[in-house]
């Protein structure tokens, strides 16, 4: 089984290991699971996830493949690579939510990305369920040394707190 290669990908050490790239409004804040308005992941292991405010808020972790015990010639096989993500919002406050994932050579240019349309979930038509998102990267070529990883959003209604999308679950492997 590929090993998760995303540290703290569902709250557990607060914000370790990610940087915030936007932390407007009140910022992101670690709950616990099923949270205020919330539901329960259906993966009875996640205990915690991550909440966005009324302003955007993202944040990444880039990952140094060689420094994760990878070689030049695994990487250079172009394995395929499979991101997922977990992510809903509350059932009173709708929300946008967005991911974007890079592979990216030694130098940080772009090899293959991966970067669906932004998200927007209306309360009034979602009971505030998790929704997964989930992308194999295959045939990009050699050169693969890190995957940078970001995701965020924030809620529509710009309500004082953390009433924007939640995100938990967070992975990123790689298939050899």
């Amino acid at each position: 089984m590929p090993r998760n290669l995303l540290m703290n990908p569902c709250g557990e050490d607060d914000l370790k290991f990610w940087e915030l790239v936007d932390n407007e409004g009140d910022g992101w804040k670690v709950e616990d699971m099923q949270g205020d308005d919330g539901q329960d992941i259906r993966d009875g292991e996640v205990k915690k996830y991550f909440a966005t405010s009324f302003d955007f808020c993202s944040k990444k972790q880039v990952i140094d493949l060689l420094t994760e015990d990878y070689t030049s010639e695994q990487l250079d096989a172009q394995p395929e690579v499979t991101v997922e993500d977990w992510f809903c919002s509350r059932r009173d406050c709708g929300c946008k939510y967005q991911l974007a994932v890079s592979l990216l050579d030694k130098n940080g240019v772009i090899l293959q990305v991966f970067l669906p349309e932004r998200v927007v979930i209306d309360p009034e038509k979602d009971d505030g369920s998790w929704k997964q998102i989930k992308h194999t990267f295959s045939g990009y070529g050699p050169g693969l040394r890190f995957i940078s990883f970001e995701h965020g959003g924030k809620d529509t209604k710009y309500w004082k707190g953390w009433y924007g999308v939640r995100v938990t679950g967070s992975s990123v492997t790689i298939n050899l």
